[in-house]
């Protein structure tokens, strides 16, 4: 990267954070689209094969999104590689094979993060931040723990912390916590939840109850809705909080309830076609109509890597913007994401 790029990127770097208007985010994301075309070998080799002008790319949903899986298969950074200050992947099952993301600035990362739950939560200082995070914690290299231990951290409160599997010792700490009137912020994978609903229900006025989505193989699928009735009867709480995020992002969105997620301002999410990838399907706002469909994610904040991502979710797009996850593509839906994989 000469000397040209590298000012081109930490002036984009200064606006990513600073986004006050849709208006504005479209602009920089197109910005970012093209930095990344120039910047990115296998984006810019994807988005060559499909035969896509460049030039004529004008808006949000012309942008060509690089399906999620090459992520698996190659390095997706801008450049030609180099140093990273880390590398985050994926938790898999048996034989299968991780993403791997590679972040050259672990700082943007940071930023992201801290300033995606401080717009959604407020100063982290405030709470008792308590994870329940076991698989990802015996997996080491993952995204979810780095922000999690960060955010641990900064809340400077000497009883935040993991826990493994000692579930009596968290339902200790939260009683704890809860006759002290000490806010507490409980984030744990669905199942490790699960399992701490049945052990040790109780009553939490002063804490939020975060779940990040997954069995991970350790129990019988069950939809959002079951998993948040089931938490909601064990600890009495009107609302169960999620976080979405992924390997493959440096951005959160965050629901306060009902599976209704909000994007930070420097995120922004699509819905694609099923059977047709490259058909994105509008939500309209005046008739009061939601979109289904794939979900397509743009991340600002992955400026070093691919910020234009076709994800395996499916989901539902609101009007006002907000989204839910319906559920994972099946192999047999996916259509037209293999047009690079024997050229790549």
């Amino acid at each position: 990267m000469n000397i040209d790029n590298t000012e081109r990127q930490r002036f984009i770097e200064k606006q990513i954070f600073n986004i006050h208007s849709n208006a504005e985010f479209e602009a920089l994301a197109l910005e970012i689209f093209r930095y990344q075309f120039e910047n990115n070998k296998v984006y810019n080799t994807y988005i060559k094969a499909l035969g896509k002008d460049v030039s004529r790319v004008s808006k949000l949903t012309e942008i060509p999104f690089l399906p999620i899986r090459f992520f698996k298969s190659h390095k997706v950074v801008c450049g030609d590689g180099g140093s990273f200050d880390a590398v985050f992947k994926s938790s898999t099952t048996t034989g299968s094979i991780p993403s791997q993301h590679f972040v050259k600035d672990v700082e943007l990362y940071k930023k992201s993060f801290r300033k995606g739950f401080a717009d959604f939560y407020g100063d982290v200082r405030q709470y008792c931040i308590l994870a329940l995070l076991p698989s990802y914690l015996e997996k080491g290299d993952s995204s979810l723990v780095y922000m999690v231990n960060d955010l641990i951290k900064d809340s400077h409160n000497p009883d935040s912390g993991f826990y493994m599997h000692n579930y009596l010792e968290l339902a200790d700490k939260l009683r704890e916590n809860e006759a002290s009137g000490q806010k507490t912020f409980l984030i744990g994978v669905t199942y490790a939840l699960l399992r701490l609903a049945e052990e040790f229900p109780m009553v939490l006025k002063n804490t939020i109850v975060m779940e990040t989505g997954g069995m991970k193989g350790r129990r019988e699928e069950l939809t959002r809705p079951e998993v948040h009735k089931i938490l909601q009867d064990a600890f009495k709480l009107d609302q169960i909080h999620s976080e979405y995020g992924m390997t493959e992002l440096l951005s959160q969105a965050y629901s306060k309830g009902n599976g209704l997620f909000q994007c930070v301002p420097w995120m922004w999410v699509l819905v694609r076609d099923v059977y047709d990838p490259f058909e994105i399907v509008e939500s309209r706002k005046g008739k009061g109509q939601s979109a289904k469909g794939a979900i397509n994610i743009i991340d600002l904040a992955n400026i070093n890597s691919c910020s234009f991502i076709a994800t395996d979710d499916l989901g539902v797009l609101y009007p006002n913007n907000e989204f839910e996850v319906a559920g994972r593509l099946d192999s047999s839906d996916l259509r037209g994401c293999n047009i690079m994989a024997s050229n790549l």
